[in-house]
């Protein structure tokens, strides 16, 4: 799957998850803050598993930094569609999450999750990039747009980094679901990998299905960037769209007074 569209897949998987609106599942039921952070946060997570290809988004998000550690993720996860499209390599992901969600320091103003603002900047980041909010104003309008989402958690809702860690998995298993429903399947068991006999092989459809390097796929939408993948992911994006857009419109009709008071205040 295309990298925009696993970026759209998270946010609208995250939107479903925590809104307790029409054709939500509500599940981890949040405010609109939580909702609209956290749906640009999942956006970048579900990009996350494509850290172990030295050309993807990520690998180009923070440069030389982040090239460098592509180049090491994919030495040690055994190349692309490997260790980090695993049950293994999600796991790992939401561990890190969790870790940087307790890094916390004690300001003047009170206690901050930075390690949590921190990932999500990073997250946010990855996610105007791939989905190409500011294709014409280069890398700093997307850093400039990650910085002021993060910080509008921090400032108005400082508690909620908890939802973080689901955000990391919900984002790395809806990227690993996506390659699954396309031809070149993902590796779920990593670093264990059983190839199917030779007879599977021969056998019509189903060899599909179990792969002959030992990928499991369920090839729903064809090749990565298909026509059937434009089609699923066209009404996946406009549900991830109005999602977002209520809940900002929410956040500033309920935030307004704020918002308003802390502008006079940067300008006093």
């Amino acid at each position: 799957m295309m990298g925009g569209h696993h970026a759209a897949s998270g946010a609208a998987a995250w939107i479903a998850i925590a809104s307790t609106g029409p054709y939500a599942l509500g599940w981890y039921p949040l405010d609109a803050t939580g909702i609209l952070i956290g749906a640009m946060t999942t956006a970048g997570t579900a990009l996350v598993c494509d850290w172990d290809h030295r050309s993807s988004t990520i690998a180009h998000s923070l440069p030389p930094l982040s090239n460098v550690i592509a180049v090491g993720i994919e030495k040690a996860s055994g190349g692309h569609r490997q260790g980090t499209h695993s049950l293994l390599g999600a796991s790992a992901f939401v561990v890190l999450a969790a870790m940087a969600a307790q890094f916390q320091l004690d300001t003047p103003v009170g206690r901050l999750s930075v390690g949590a603002g921190l990932l999500c900047m990073f997250m946010i980041n990855l996610a105007a990039k791939a989905l190409k909010l500011f294709p014409n104003t280069g890398w700093i309008a997307n850093w400039v747009f990650a910085l002021a989402m993060a910080g509008l958690v921090t400032w108005f809702a400082p508690h909620q980094w908890s939802w973080l860690p689901l955000s990391m998995l919900t984002g790395v298993g809806i990227h690993i679901v996506g390659d699954m429903i396309t031809t070149g399947g993902v590796p779920l068991l990593w670093p264990i990998v059983i190839k199917p006999p030779k007879f599977w092989r021969k056998l019509p459809l189903v060899s599909g299905i179990w792969r002959a390097n030992g990928a499991f796929s369920i090839p729903l939408l064809g090749k990565a960037g298909s026509r059937r993948e434009w089609l699923v992911l066209i009404p996946v994006s406009g549900y991830a769209m109005v999602g977002l857009g209520l809940a900002a419109w929410t956040l500033v009709r309920n935030q307004w007074p704020a918002l308003l008071a802390l502008m006079l205040g940067l300008g006093g």
